[in-house]
């Protein structure tokens, strides 16, 4: 049952019981009827759902959802609801979002020993950054919550938990929203000593005409360690986006300068650094592991409080859909370039198929990107080793 417009009178459990299965897109009204309050005018796939979802001991009689109307809107009303482009199977289908308590959780999180052999006392080397992220997270974003639509927190979802058995390699991937943020993903790829990397992108909601927060951090061999962490403008120059953008960047580098060895540029074999990147980027390639606690970790952190305390305290949000929809297009912009060329792409299609990788990159990774004709074009990663020297 495919309703395009579908009007329907329901009872207030029903509005709780769709509520709870996050369905969106829903336009109450009320207007006044002789038409009486009762699931007998609900279609059969509806009712269905009533059932399974309403029991009997909880259902209001017809006598006390008038009075909750009357009290609220001083005269008997019925309450009407417009459903609008809604495929009612899908939202039969649907589970329930899943809880924070168990999300953070979820697929064994944090871990606590590798998959692969390591010479090491801390095998998971950016492990502390996913912790100290999550718990930031918990404790500062509005509303945090589970992305169920990224299918990653299940048990068998598709990009949750992915294990080479063989190759003693797995990656992990969470993805949450708040009020504040439309999408944060995170991504942990543990195969030992071999290669370690945590990656995470922050994408602001569209309210907020505010650069994207990208993290990548990279290990090979324990010996060459690749670093990047940057607030990405989504327009072509800061210039465009205003005065305050300016302003912003001015106090990144305020931070940059603290860390001398994160002022590295980047190759543009790979990248276009005028193109969603900034000249405040934290960028490295380097083989002192001590520089991943003395200098990283702490600019990390001090990005992501930034970051974070910019849209909470300074950001007026722009609720204009013609503002709206420009950001949400240069997001897209940005997941699109970012898709053709994700250094790590090769890395996770060899170690988990390329009909998988595919799927991760434009399904997970870059959710809004565009897929050219010829698909997925594995790049070369920067800064690694060839394949053949990587343990």
């Amino acid at each position: 049952m495919k309703p395009q417009h579908l009007l329907v009178a329901v009872p207030l459990t029903t509005l709780s019981a769709l509520s709870t299965l996050g369905v969106q897109g829903f336009v109450p009204s009320v207007k006044k009827t002789s038409t009486p309050l009762t699931t007998s005018t609900l279609s059969s796939d509806v009712q269905t759902f009533v059932r399974q979802n309403s029991s009997t001991s909880n259902m209001p009689s017809q006598s006390a959802v008038t009075d909750t109307i009357e009290t609220s809107f001083a005269s008997p009303l019925d309450l009407n609801i417009n459903i609008n482009n809604i495929d009612l199977e899908d939202v039969l289908k649907r589970k329930p979002p899943v809880p924070m308590e168990i999300a953070t959780n979820a697929h064994g999180m944090p871990w606590e020993k590798s998959i692969g052999s390591s010479e090491h006392s801390n095998p998971l080397l950016y492990m502390p950054f996913w912790e100290w992220q999550m718990d930031f997270m918990s404790s500062t974003l509005t509303n945090l919550r589970p992305c169920s639509e990224m299918d990653c927190f299940e048990e068998n979802s598709k990009f949750g938990l992915t294990t080479n058995a063989d190759k003693k390699a797995r990656i992990v991937n969470h993805c949450y929203s708040s009020d504040e943020y439309r999408k944060i993903r995170m991504t942990y790829y543990d195969a030992g000593d071999n290669t370690q990397v945590f990656n995470s992108v922050w994408y602001p909601n569209e309210e907020y005409d505010h650069p994207i927060l990208g993290i990548d951090l990279l290990s090979f061999n324990r010996k060459k360690y690749l670093a990047i962490v940057d607030f990405q403008p989504i327009h072509e120059s800061t210039i465009s986006s205003g005065e305050d953008q300016e302003k912003i960047y001015s106090r990144l580098q305020l931070i940059k300068d603290h860390y001398p060895s994160l002022k590295g540029r980047m190759s543009s074999k790979f990248y276009d650094e005028t193109q969603f990147f900034s000249q405040q980027m934290l960028f490295s390639r380097f083989e002192d592991e001590d520089i991943v606690q003395k200098e990283l970790f702490p600019a990390f952190t001090r990005y992501v409080r930034l970051h974070t305390k910019i849209i909470q305290k300074e950001l007026e949000p722009n609720a204009s859909p013609k503002s709206k929809a420009r950001v949400l297009a240069r997001q897209a912009a940005y997941d699109t370039y970012s898709a053709e060329r994700d250094p790590a792409t090769g890395l996770f299609c060899s170690m988990f198929g390329k009909d998988w990788g595919e799927a991760f990159v434009f399904d997970f990774l870059f959710s809004l990107s565009s897929k050219k004709d010829q698909g997925l074009v594995i790049p070369p990663m920067p800064g690694a080793p060839p394949p053949n020297q990587r343990r």
